[in-house]
């Protein structure tokens, strides 16, 4: 099984990153392969320049990674309830047309969508300083709207799950340590051992 990774925290010593790590070492210990990126380690350009969906060779690679991937984890901080314009970016330059999805004909002459990854799996896992309660009673949630709707379910993956780590800012070791713990267990049920 092949497993994408995708980070984009700026921070190298941010909780992100300890999840991502965390993610790569069960993944890696329950046997399968990781397509690891670390967005702003790679200086990712996030800038699509134009509309032609021309794909430049990194392009290629991480198409070609998304499309060969049994499994997807996207990691970042919830920005204005928003990924971070990094993540955005791959998003936009990576999911492309006879890659992520097509449009096949429809009851009148109306074109709907089809996903095309191959992927069974995609979790999403996020962190802010916004309560849960805060988060889907006033602002309802809009990045489960993003990723669950928007970009995985139009591309053909049903299996999906998001986590959000909050409140960050009034986070401990302690806490931290249990929910990386959860994690680990979390992964090895998506991504069992072979």
């Amino acid at each position: 099984m092949n497993v994408l990774i995708i980070l984009g925290h700026p921070n190298s010593d941010s909780f992100n990153h300890a999840l991502a790590e965390t993610c790569r070492a069960q993944i890696t210990q329950n046997g399968h392969s990781v397509f690891f990126h670390d967005l702003y380690k790679e200086a990712f350009n996030p800038v699509q320049n134009s509309l032609n969906n021309s794909k430049d060779d990194d392009i290629e690679q991480y198409c070609s990674e998304l499309a060969y991937s049994d499994g997807i984890i996207i990691i970042h901080p919830n920005w204005w309830g928003q990924p971070p314009a990094i993540v955005k970016g791959w998003l936009d330059r990576v999911f492309l047309p006879d890659v992520a999805y097509t449009f096949i004909d429809g009851a009148n002459d109306n074109l709907i969508p089809k996903g095309l990854l191959k992927a069974h799996t995609a979790l999403v896992l996020n962190t802010s300083n916004t309560s849960e309660e805060i988060e889907e009673k006033i602002y309802k949630d809009p990045l489960e709207t993003i990723w669950k709707n928007r970009v995985f379910h139009f591309c053909g993956i049903s299996n999906f799950k998001r986590i959000n780590y909050s409140v960050m800012k009034d986070s401990n070791i302690e806490q931290r340590k249990v929910w990386l713990s959860e994690l680990r267990k979390l992964v090895g049920t998506y991504f069992p051992k072979e």
